[in-house]
């Protein structure tokens, strides 16, 4: 395993690689530590030699973005989604010609579809759980943390010839390859797209007009700290300890003390910041609650709920003939989406966005019998 910390080792590794038809990534983020995920360490191997580069100190990775972008070279990732999404947010990477070998395992119905499941299983290989949270922006890295983030790329080029020829012999290749193209578009949600955060916590729809105006004020005194230390949120304060205080206000430093999740050295320190924001939400005009926008219930559509047990039958029995999941045969989602458009024909079931080709040539007969329902005698 090689090093690479300047810009010129990065270069020449790219050139030495460019003529690889198949090359493994993975990266090593540290969300678990930073308010602001990104790529602190990136791991590549092709069949003969493994290396582990610092973003940090090589200036960037734009050698391996060309790498990634080429069709003419195998890119294996193991659950490639994250780091396809934090490539691309940070460096506008795309990557072509994929193989997941996650997605791999997923169809073959592994036991086990986790890296470190499957390097045992086929290699007697043993990752080292004490870096699973390692902490992957710190510098310098031990020489224990190198060598198990380079396992996460060392064996990828075998472990991805052991699947593809078992998805090959059990004819499910062409399923893998479809979803493997999927991969390609995957790109970082938009924020705009996803509501606020103070309202996506577990528990936070259930608030009402002051609470969520206390759970706001918390969230985004949170949001500041988190942002200005780069520090993980929860490493401020958990998120069980807004909502307590947002259902019962603390008025001072002992009451903070009470509350569950709250240390005594976070009320010692933090405390005045905490009962400040707790103070501006009890003190907001009734007119600038927040309010919640509840979509209207709607009518129950027995029709459509009847169309979708009888799809989720069919379903499971598709994945019982395969010996996979359900929700790998078809997920629920997709299920929905059919019986929503209920179509009449295989040519408008294919129409339905959410449903893969593969799945339309292996069952898609079978959904459509599931629409007609039962048939009546007589």
């Amino acid at each position: 395993m090689r090093l690479i910390r300047t810009g010129a080792e990065l270069a020449e590794l790219a050139r030495r690689l460019r003529t690889e038809p198949l090359l493994a990534i993975d990266t090593e983020a540290a969300s678990f530590h930073r308010y602001v995920d990104r790529v602190y360490l990136l791991q590549i191997s092709s069949r003969e030699e493994t290396a582990v580069v610092d973003p940090l100190t090589t200036g960037g990775l734009d050698p391996i973005g060309e790498l990634l972008a080429d069709p003419e070279i195998e890119i294996v990732f193991h659950d490639a989604d994250y780091d396809l999404r934090l490539l691309n947010r940070e460096y506008g990477f795309t990557a072509r010609n994929l193989f997941d070998t996650r997605i791999a395992a997923q169809l073959l119905s592994e036991p086990g579809i986790g890296l470190a499941a499957l390097l045992e299983k086929y290699f007697d290989v043993r990752l080292n759980k004490r870096f699973q949270r390692a902490d992957w922006s710190a510098r310098p890295l031990s020489p224990e943390m190198l060598d198990y983030a380079a396992s996460d790329t060392r064996y990828l080029p075998q472990l991805r010839d052991i699947l593809r020829d078992r998805l090959e012999e059990r004819a499910r290749l062409g399923w893998a390859r479809e979803e493997f193209a999927l991969l390609e578009d995957i790109r970082p949600t938009a924020p705009d797209q996803v509501e606020p955060g103070w309202l996506r916590l577990k528990g936070a729809k259930a608030l009402r007009g002051r609470e969520l105006a206390i759970l706001r004020e918390l969230w985004v005194w949170r949001e500041g700290m988190a942002r200005r230390a780069d520090r993980a949120t929860f490493r401020i304060l958990n998120n069980e300890p807004m909502l307590a205080m947002a259902k019962q206000p603390p008025a001072e430093i002992g009451d903070l003390k009470a509350i569950p999740g709250v240390s005594p050295d976070q009320a010692e320190r933090r405390g005045h910041d905490l009962l400040a924001a707790v103070k501006r939400g009890l003190e907001l005009p009734e007119d600038d609650l927040p309010k919640l926008t509840r979509p209207p219930r709607r009518a129950p559509d027995l029709a459509y709920e009847e169309r979708l047990e009888r799809l989720k039958a069919a379903r499971n029995r598709v994945a019982q003939q395969h010996d996979l999941p359900p929700g790998v045969v078809c997920p629920n989602g997709t299920l929905e989406a059919i019986a929503r458009a209920d179509p009449k024909t295989i040519a408008a079931l294919g129409e339905v966005t959410e449903l893969r080709r593969w799945q339309l040539r292996t069952f898609g007969e079978e959904l459509l019998e599931a629409l007609r329902g039962p048939t009546n005698a007589g």
